[in-house]
């Protein structure tokens, strides 16, 4: 079996409060737990990595909204394998299904890093333990391009806080999501819809860090919100979001 699925229930803390429909940015924790679980089958979760000094990670996230999401306590189904492995990446597609149709897919990049050295480690062990379903959803895995930044419309500060942290001590893919939520209104959340949202995680960040997370205009359609750490880093996020 090269692909791996899961049945989810939309349920309340990850619906919008507007329409009681799933947050298009929810849809990415529950195909992180698909992925999650479907290492687990093949004895690499994070808990079986551990004891090797190895930790998984993910760089990357892109996704397109092709309809409208699940409603709340709908059943979703994830679907979700790996696409490709080079030396040092692993990349997985996937699609998100609603009462048997697409509404999401995908493809998201994956490195396992050594704990000590904190660089990715050589994908020679993950060829043992999967197959690969050369399946791509949006075409060849290849970088994203950031739009020019123009005007900022809103900017917060966030210092990090014990919630923040996942099982490896550092913010977790969740936190980062939110936050960057949290900077734009009620006004603009209801007037725009989100069709495509790229994430790059450039590097970690860690309880107490200070991050001012700005949204700005670019000379594309759409927008891009950065997170500047005031401590150690800078985490890029890109969000192409279109008006309704």
């Amino acid at each position: 079996m090269s692909k791996y699925s899961h049945n989810y229930n939309v349920i309340l803390d990850n619906m919008d409060l507007n329409e009681y429909r799933l947050r298009p940015i929810s849809a990415i924790m529950y195909l992180q737990d698909a992925f999650a679980r479907y290492c687990a089958t093949r004895k690499m979760a994070a808990y079986d990595l551990f004891p090797q000094n190895l930790y998984w990670i993910v760089s990357e996230f892109n996704i397109e909204f092709l309809s409208k999401t699940p409603f709340w306590s709908e059943e979703i189904t994830t679907e979700i394998w790996i696409s490709e492995i080079t030396k040092l990446k692993i990349y997985t597609d996937f699609k998100l299904y609603y009462r048997g149709e697409v509404f999401a897919q995908g493809n998201g990049c994956w490195f396992i890093l050594d704990q000590k050295t904190k660089r990715p480690a050589k994908t020679d062990i993950i060829t043992e333990h999967f197959e690969i379903c050369p399946e791509l959803v949006l075409g060849e895995h290849k970088k994203f391009t950031l739009g020019e930044i123009k005007d900022k419309v809103s900017e917060i500060v966030h210092k990090n806080n014990l919630s923040d942290l996942d099982f490896n001590n550092h913010v977790n893919n969740k936190s980062y999501i939110n936050i960057a939520e949290a900077t734009s209104t009620d006004e603009f959340k209801k007037s725009h819809t989100l069709k495509t949202l790229n994430i790059k995680f450039n590097r970690e960040s860690f309880l107490d860090d200070v991050l001012v997370c700005a949204t700005y205009k670019t000379d594309k359609p759409g927008y891009i919100c950065s997170y500047n750490n005031q401590r150690r880093c800078i985490n890029l996020r890109n969000s192409d979001i279109m008006g309704k």
